[in-house]
């Protein structure tokens, strides 16, 4: 299943998560200047290196990413999702919120693999984050989809616990089956990071201060 959009307008111009977007393009055009040589350097110094682990690399990881499908992919996702979260934690709480839930699932990621030397990069673990803090503040929101059927494709309307729910289990299963195939020290998908993103998204968003949207703001004041 592939989000199109979602049914919960936002009431306030989402900066935060429009600067993102252009942070991570900004950071993968870079990627793209580079030779083969200069790209696998900048990767391994930037990246995160469980065998070699540094903090400041869970951040800046966030921000990278391995091709063109990925990083379309993440800023897809932050774009349908993240809008709605940032306008009910606020543009200062939302930009802490993303870099957490990153901090939360690039951690879990190393705890998982300790011995690994492949360098994990991508938005990934925060925008996991944001999906988690989704389906706990609009778990009936209907999402757009694309379905595939094998060669077929058609769209169909799903309440976001049914897609995102299904999402999370498809991360679960395929984290703890990666680990049972002794593979945790190859790379590949982080699943962890998402795992670990995604619960930290669902657990801050019953912590940190929220508002009503701006759009249920705005309705309000015109009673």
């Amino acid at each position: 299943m592939f989000p199109l959009r979602d049914s919960e307008q936002s009431g306030s111009t989402p900066f935060v998560t429009v600067g993102l977007i252009l942070v991570n393009l900004l950071a993968f055009f870079y990627e793209l200047s580079l030779d083969d040589f200069s790209l696998n350097h900048f990767l391994a110094e930037w990246g995160t290196v469980p065998r070699n682990f540094e903090f400041v690399d869970v951040f800046t990881s966030m921000f990278l990413h391995a091709g063109w499908m990925h990083v379309i992919g993440n800023i897809w996702f932050l774009w349908i999702f993240g809008d709605n979260i940032e306008d009910i934690l606020g543009h200062s709480s939302y930009l802490v919120f993303y870099l957490l839930c990153g901090l939360v699932g690039g951690l879990l990621h190393v705890m998982f693999n300790p011995n690994s030397a492949v360098p994990a990069i991508g938005a990934s673990g925060a925008i996991s984050g944001v999906m988690g803090a989704y389906l706990m503040r609009f778990p009936r929101s209907r999402i757009h989809t694309l379905l595939f059927f094998f060669i077929f494709a058609t769209t169909l309307e799903v309440p976001a616990l049914l897609m995102i729910g299904y999402w999370f289990v498809v991360q679960l299963f395929s984290g703890f089956g990666h680990l049972a195939m002794a593979a945790g020290d190859q790379g590949g998908t982080a699943w962890f990071a998402h795992i670990g993103g995604f619960v930290a998204g669902m657990a801050l968003i019953r912590i940190l201060p929220t508002r009503a949207s701006g759009r249920v703001r705005q309705e309000f004041r015109w009673k």
